[in-house]
């Protein structure tokens, strides 16, 4: 199992989860679509070369963003993060795949 954790603009905030929701993200047991969410804000600079989604190049950009976490199945990670992307409007999406342990008491 992993955890997904990616920053998305409350624009497509739905779509970007439900992409990743349609790869298999987000399932945990009987249960689908499973997440965790806050709002942030996110910053960065356009430098030369790049192709924003906001922002201009060489000017700081503040944007509200959602920072959005859900479990993934060892065996859709890889659809899951290629669904992230494909939905995601940003041209380097940041985002981390973290491997979960599982405990057994």
């Amino acid at each position: 199992m992993y955890k997904l954790c990616f920053y998305v603009p409350e624009s497509h905030l739905e779509p970007v989860k439900k992409a990743i929701f349609a790869a298999g993200g987000g399932r945990i047991g009987a249960y689908d679509s499973c997440c965790w969410q806050a709002l942030g804000q996110g910053q960065f600079r356009p430098l030369e070369g790049s192709s924003p989604y906001l922002g201009q190049t060489g000017t700081v950009e503040h944007v509200a963003e959602w920072k959005v976490e859900m479990v993934v199945a060892d065996e859709v990670i890889h659809e899951a993060v290629k669904a992230l992307k494909k939905a995601h409007p940003y041209e380097t999406p940041a985002f981390e795949v973290w491997r979960l342990s599982d405990l057994v008491f």
